[in-house]
């Protein structure tokens, strides 16, 4: 079965994996990075500021993942969550 996978012909999907994993995690990173200093000046209380800019980054995020799923949904196979049609040439 090994030896089948290893087979397959098809197109990279590195930029599938960057795009999927890499950039809402930078996103992430980023939002928390600009909401850390934009609250700075604003809130003194470390870990209310730490917990505000926490939040604060996660809706980028977000929007970025359904951004994400959209474009991908338009431009990609289709992605339904149903029972997926079942593939025999995997059990030889």
């Amino acid at each position: 079965m090994y030896e089948q996978l290893g087979k397959l012909e098809g197109p990279s999907i590195v930029w599938k994996v960057v795009l999927a994993f890499l950039l809402p995690l930078v996103v992430f990173v980023g939002s928390l990075a600009f909401f850390e200093r934009m609250f700075s000046g604003v809130i003194t209380a470390g870990q209310s500021q730490s917990a505000l800019s926490f939040a604060a980054a996660l809706v980028p995020t977000f929007v970025c993942i359904l951004l994400i799923r959209v474009i991908g949904g338009k431009f990609g196979r289709d992605r339904s969550w149903g029972p997926q049609e079942y593939d025999s040439r995997c059990d030889e």
